[in-house]
């Protein structure tokens, strides 16, 4: 199977101790490393607050994982997200497919306006026929 690019993000509950979320944290990276990924990025963002309650809380305290696999390390993953109490929600989103229609774009782009610079008048041509 290919790898792919995911991103990982998941919500653990407020009132949890630093330490235990530290600890999740690394047992979520060696789980994705046992199970054949690679952590690309680990973002611990902190304690933000919720779009809406969940469990009657207001904050959580948010996780981004960056993950390079095959997706059998995803699925394994949030098999152990969805039974772990102190992670309120979670979500997976696939991000390889995306990057690269992106950077196509980016390149198009690029490509438009380097063909345009071409056509553009230099300061030199326009001063010599404003002398003319």
């Amino acid at each position: 199977m290919a790898n792919r690019t995911y991103e990982v993000m998941y919500i653990v509950n407020p009132d949890t101790d630093g330490e235990k979320i530290e600890k999740l944290n690394e047992a979520v990276g060696k789980l994705i490393e046992k199970e054949g990924g690679e952590v690309v990025r680990m973002d611990n963002v902190g304690i933000r607050t919720l779009a809406y309650p969940i469990q009657k809380k207001t904050e959580g305290h948010y996780v981004l994982f960056e993950i390079n696999g095959t997706g059998q390390e995803i699925l394994e993953l949030e098999r152990r997200m969805r039974v772990n109490d102190m992670i309120m929600r979670y979500v997976t989103v696939r991000v390889d497919e995306d990057r690269k229609a992106a950077d196509k774009r980016a390149a198009k782009r690029e490509a438009k306006a380097a063909k345009r610079a071409k056509f553009r008048p230099t300061e030199e041509s326009t001063e010599v026929s404003a002398e003319a």
